[in-house]
């Protein structure tokens, strides 16, 4: 599956371009309400700060998020002197930055300053939806080389929302369902279904959707988020072993960053 991972990322590519779905690449699709936790799971997945943040809806189209394994790379620059064994040995210099994202829509820029591709992100929504809240199903596709990942590809949908604001439309919950829904059904997808832990398991939008299409819960594993957040005398453990909502594969216990450490980067 390893080596599938590259052929995978440009048959999806070629598949946006042309604007196909006839073929269903595998793909992990993460499914959440507004301000769920979406944005910090993914960012904890990769390791940098680089979605979009602020109040409201913020993720306005998909994002397909290909990360792709990348080992540092050297390049030879001179001659040092000779360690004694007779042989001069090249000093060695970063070729390339060890992290760095390239977007589909800009085929000849490497972005190595990932507030760089926030920015990205935001003149690209924003480009299609407006300034006012407008949401899009025309997806954005970023790859991000590291030699901190390992090869995935992720989906960051829009968060399912029950009240139009801004340019949004009146049917905006058809619209976000339907959208979830097209990437979901998906028999190759898996689906992190994102749920905060201060509110109640039990009535989780994002799980409540996955059992839809996946209702032997197969592919379906369920993130609790802000678990720091949860009431006085709540116990988690109810929670993360699935007293209160099973899941079969498991539900995965997330502290989310405050605010401050977001806006001093920790």
């Amino acid at each position: 599956m390893e080596q599938l991972i590259p052929v995978i990322n440009k048959l999806q590519d070629v598949f946006n371009t042309v604007g196909t779905e006839a073929v269903q690449l595998p793909q992990i699709v993460v499914v959440g309400t507004q301000s769920s936790g979406k944005s910090s799971v993914l960012e904890g997945i990769v390791g940098r700060d680089f979605l979009p943040r602020g109040p409201g809806i913020v993720t306005r189209r998909p994002l397909i998020l290909q990360l792709v394994y990348s080992p540092s790379r050297w390049k030879k620059t001179r001659k040092s002197e000779s360690d004694g064994s007779g042989d001069e040995s090249p000093d060695l210099e970063e070729a390339e930055p060890e992290e760095w994202g390239k977007f589909s829509h800009i085929k000849d820029k490497k972005f190595a300053d990932f507030y760089e591709i926030r920015d990205e992100i935001e003149r690209e929504t924003e480009r299609l939806t407006g300034h006012n809240k407008g949401i899009s199903s025309e997806p954005i596709i970023l790859r991000v080389y590291s030699p901190k990942v390992v090869n995935l590809t992720l989906v960051d949908l829009p968060g399912i929302t029950k009240v139009p604001v801004g340019d949004q439309p009146l049917d905006i919950e058809n619209q976000m369902r339907n959208l979830v829904l097209q990437y979901i059904r998906n028999p190759n997808s898996i689906i992190l279904a994102v749920t905060p832990a201060n509110t109640d398991m039990a009535t989780s939008e994002s799980i409540k959707i996955a059992k839809e299409v996946d209702p032997d819960g197969n592919r379906t594993i369920a993130v609790c988020t802000k678990l720091d957040l949860m009431d006085p005398g709540t116990d988690a453990l109810d929670i993360l072993y699935g007293r209160v909502v099973p899941v079969k594969l498991g539900i995965i216990g997330v502290v989310n960053r405050s605010q401050l450490d977001i806006n001093n980067r920790k």
